[in-house]
């Protein structure tokens, strides 16, 4: 199949890397400099050299912010019968956009990204393939997750906001309030240490991508939970309610012990 990709950042070189053994894959990137350490792909960076490519499927790989920009200056350059793709993260909007623009279209979000994954060995991250869209695309993308051992989940667009709002917005704005309150140690502990890798991780991120899943409609109620959860806590240590304390730490165990099981 011939595969244009968007993007040549960390999820676009992944990509290729990934596809141009099996797949004619070629890559646009207006940066010249990001095609640098690309390999065994056609490398573009002006929208006419795609004219003669013709992929057959489009993988936009490029920052969310840009995704849909992306789409729009490479529709005229793309036959038909090609299928558009993306891997964001944040879905707004983008069946609306899908279904105005006549393409067959297909929309997944690996759940994983090189800050933190493995990518050499995936067989806990996980993979989320958009229930509404082109038959042949979600084959296509079913068929290459579980290859690489991923987890696979099929949502709808609106499920997939819901997913997303709890399973990033939490851990986010958690990362964040750590943050926003931590002060330099000379001698920090292990889970200190710990929750400062996560927040390195976290931050290195895109602006725009924080943005956006934090502004997720989904997100607000879930943030409101954090903050009541918190401010039971406060009570808790202020009143020195041991009993309150152990009930506290009892329920969360439970909540653990419960994903835990769940994922398993």
């Amino acid at each position: 199949m011939k595969i244009l990709i968007l993007g040549a950042g960390k999820m676009g070189s992944f990509f290729i890397d990934l596809l141009s053994f099996d797949h004619e894959v070629a890559v646009f990137e207006r940066d010249a400099k990001r095609l640098r350490f690309t390999y065994n792909c056609q490398r573009f960076s002006h929208l006419d050299e795609i004219d003669a490519f013709e992929p057959e499927l489009v993988i936009n790989a490029v920052t969310v912010k840009y995704t849909i920009p992306a789409f729009n200056d490479v529709l005229p350059h793309l036959p038909k019968t090609c299928i558009l793709s993306d891997i964001s993260s944040v879905k707004t909007d983008l069946k609306e956009y899908y279904e105005s623009t006549g393409f067959r279209f297909v929309s997944t979000h690996p759940m994983f990204g090189p800050t933190f994954a493995n990518l050499n060995q995936l067989s806990e991250e996980n993979a989320i393939i958009i229930s509404e869209g082109d038959y042949m695309g979600r084959c296509f993308f079913k068929d290459l997750y579980s290859r690489l051992g991923l987890n696979i989940y099929e949502y709808t667009f609106d499920e997939h906001d819901r997913t997303v709002a709890y399973s990033l917005s939490i851990p986010f704005v958690s990362t964040f309030t750590f943050a926003a309150v931590m002060e330099h140690q000379d001698a920090p502990g292990t889970t200190f240490k710990r929750h400062m890798r996560i927040a390195k991780g976290v931050l290195n991120e895109d602006d725009y991508l924080l943005q956006e899943i934090l502004f997720n409609p989904y997100t607000h109620d879930n943030v409101v939970k954090i903050r009541e959860r918190l401010k039971e806590l406060l009570d808790i240590i202020d009143t020195k309610d041991a009993d309150g304390m152990k009930r506290f730490l009892t329920n969360i165990r439970s909540n653990v012990e419960r994903d835990i099981r769940e994922i398993h």
